[in-house]
């Protein structure tokens, strides 16, 4: 990206993440909803510092960018986009635990298991992961209930067994969990990280189409750079473990080799895993070519996961 352009979208996706922190701030106070006797405190605080404070708000962005593009509502997507992001959130959680990656870190702060307790964490996520549901299906969301219907699918099968929470059990056996350890293939990574990590990037850009109510043609394109950026911001992560450091990431570097995590670096080493990342900006370039100019912000988000150093 030239300056200028780096300016722009750093800008809009400023102004995503500061409206999404807004309306999670909103949403997890301590007023119960028509029907909630009352809100615990100590969960209401450990879902606040889950998901307050911190994280460029990708997913959300992507949302929000990706129904701007099929002239869908721009409150209507934040909402959705805060949805996915207290869902995003409650997964750190969960993964962040002593039985998962056991981290002490997240965006620079304790995990949650650290600053409460291992049970107020399960229950966060637990309680995260429902409120993400709760939200996509308010009429804040859509006025048509088909749209919020069609959200509420996509969203559970990007979240579970075939999606993210999926994905996350073929990562632990790859780790030599529960059977013994190997080393996968090219192409089982490729499926692992597109249902653990991919699933919910390409459900925000998929979102958008639902909510813009795009023709067929539309949404094949839209998923096909969904995909891809969703693979790409895995290997930029793995990347970054290897490269970078925990002050920079927020989190503890240069794990998953230490843990014998399977990633395409492991596969393929850093330089062809950095080739392999250029061609998936590439592709998802060339996804975004029927809808012109209109896309220029989608294609600067495929460079910018492609190259954020944290």
């Amino acid at each position: 990206m030239d300056a200028g352009s780096h300016h722009g979208f750093a800008a809009r996706l400023a102004a995503v993440a500061s409206e999404t922190e807004a309306l999670l701030a909103r949403l997890l106070d301590d007023a119960p909803l028509p029907g909630e006797p009352m809100r615990p405190k100590r969960l209401i605080s450990a879902m606040r510092h889950a998901v307050l404070g911190g994280g460029k708000r990708l997913r959300p962005f992507l949302l929000v960018e990706s129904a701007a593009l099929f002239g869908a509502s721009r409150a209507g997507a934040l909402m959705a986009g805060t949805a996915l992001e207290c869902l995003h959130c409650y997964s750190l959680v969960h993964d962040d635990l002593p039985a998962m990656d056991n981290d002490d870190l997240r965006r620079g702060q304790p995990t949650v298991h650290k600053a409460f307790d291992e049970a107020t964490a399960i229950l966060a996520g637990d309680a995260l992961l429902t409120l993400a549901f709760d939200i996509v299906a308010r009429g804040d969301v859509h006025a048509d209930a088909n749209v919020r219907s069609a959200l509420v699918l996509e969203l559970a099968r990007a979240a579970g067994l075939g999606g993210m929470a999926g994905g996350q059990m073929l990562d632990l056996a790859a780790e030599g969990r529960f059977e013994p350890k190997r080393m996968l293939s090219e192409s089982e990574i490729v499926t692992l990280q597109a249902m653990k990590t991919g699933a919910l990037i390409r459900f925000a850009c998929r979102a958008g189409a639902i909510l813009g109510k795009a023709d067929d043609k539309a949404r094949t394109a839209i998923d096909r750079y969904g995909a891809a950026i969703g693979q790409a911001f895995q290997i930029a992560d793995d990347l970054l473990d290897v490269e970078g450091d925990a002050a920079a990431l927020g989190k503890a570097a240069h794990k998953d080799a230490a843990a014998g995590k399977a990633t395409l670096v492991a596969v393929l080493g850093v330089a062809r895993t950095r080739a392999r990342l250029d061609a998936l900006v590439a592709e998802a370039e060339d996804a975004l070519a029927p809808f012109g100019a209109k896309a220029d912000t989608l294609r600067a988000a495929a460079h910018f996961i492609a190259e954020r150093r944290s």
